[in-house]
């Protein structure tokens, strides 16, 4: 049995609308390298994602995510470097799923920039194989890691399967990942979870720190909004059933929408949605985001398992992604 304690909350999922112009779906491929680390994900023949898991990183990461139209919403660093795209925080790669304290170990904030006398401190998810790969109108990813402090010694064992899917405008990713103790443990209530991507500078919330690049303006134009209705910085530590991030890249509008399912633990979510660029998605950290009022503890004894589902949706078009048709997203994947 799952162990844990929370503060009461409801949120009714508010009735959706049938969605009438959803677009032809395209063909998804999935391609193992056979010489790297890696996975590609294209769709409709169009580059949209890559499955990293070198051992040179901490986590295994989708990165670089790309719109539809081939426009990368992540940001490049420390992988690659783009101008404008700020240099903090290494261990902030595209898209990823890990924790601040597992036993007492940092998963989160481990990365290259960690001296190696203090590694011992820091956790380390170690993807050992994949399980599936599978192309079609849905491309399928499946992965099994090992959630493991410095010595490899194996606290959780992570089997994720993907689906990828989109159409002209809108790509898709479903995550399902089972956690499975391999000894006791214990999620300790931290701010730093569970699922993040970080931004490109595009989509962060503009500043008085914005800088000129090029003799040019650096244009950071993105906001966010909720599914109770939070925008901008009140995003952050609020819970909804789904938050996006919107702003202009060159002359498309581009949004990153994260939507929560009904069967995850301390639905709905916490957002932690920061505006220089952390968008992030964290129930275990209900102690930080309340002020001390409640909290989230989440023991697995040895052999006990717990599920998250996301649904991340990159949309671009000569507008964002509506309420209707995110909330119609949010009730599909709810069914799911």
């Amino acid at each position: 049995m799952i162990r844990f304690k929370t503060l009461s909350f409801a949120m009714p999922l508010v009735a959706l609308a049938s969605v009438v112009f959803a677009q032809k779906s395209l063909p998804v491929t999935v391609l193992k390298s056979a010489t790297e680390n890696k996975v590609d994900i294209s769709i409709g023949g169009r580059p949209f994602t890559s499955f990293l898991y070198p051992d040179s990183l901490e986590k295994p990461v989708l990165y670089p995510l790309r719109t539809a139209s081939g426009t990368v919403v992540t940001r490049s660093f420390p992988l690659e470097s783009r101008a404008g795209d700020p240099t903090d925080h290494p261990h902030h790669i595209g898209l990823w799923f890990n924790f601040e304290n597992l036993n007492g170990l940092d998963f989160w904030n481990n990365s290259y920039a960690i001296p190696a006398n203090k590694k011992n401190m820091y956790g380390w998810v170690r993807t050992d194989r994949i399980l599936e790969t599978k192309s079609g109108d849905k491309g399928i990813l499946t992965y099994h890691a090992n959630w493991t402090n410095q010595q490899k010694d194996v606290i959780l064992e992570e089997t994720t399967r993907y689906e990828f899917s989109g159409d002209d405008n809108q790509r898709i990713i479903d995550r399902f990942t089972t956690l499975k103790a391999n000894k006791d443990a214990a999620f300790n209530d931290a701010k730093d979870g569970l699922l993040g991507i970080r931004l490109a500078h595009e989509l962060q919330m503009p500043n008085s720190e914005d800088t000129k690049i090029a003799g040019q303006v650096n244009l950071a134009s993105g906001n966010y909004v909720t599914s109770a209705g939070k925008t901008g910085d009140d995003a952050w530590s609020t819970r909804a059933i789904w938050c996006k991030v919107f702003g202009k890249m060159g002359t498309d509008s581009v949004s990153i929408s994260i939507i929560d399912h009904p069967k995850n633990v301390n639905y709905p979510t916490f957002w932690h949605a920061r505006g220089y660029g952390l968008f992030a998605a964290n129930p275990l950290g209900e102690k930080v985001f309340t002020n001390g009022k409640s909290e989230k503890m989440l023991h697995l004894k040895k052999g006990e398992s717990v599920t998250f589902r996301y649904r991340i949706v990159v949309n671009n078009g000569k507008q964002t992604i509506s309420t209707t048709q995110l909330n119609e997203l949010a009730g599909s994947f709810a069914k799911k």
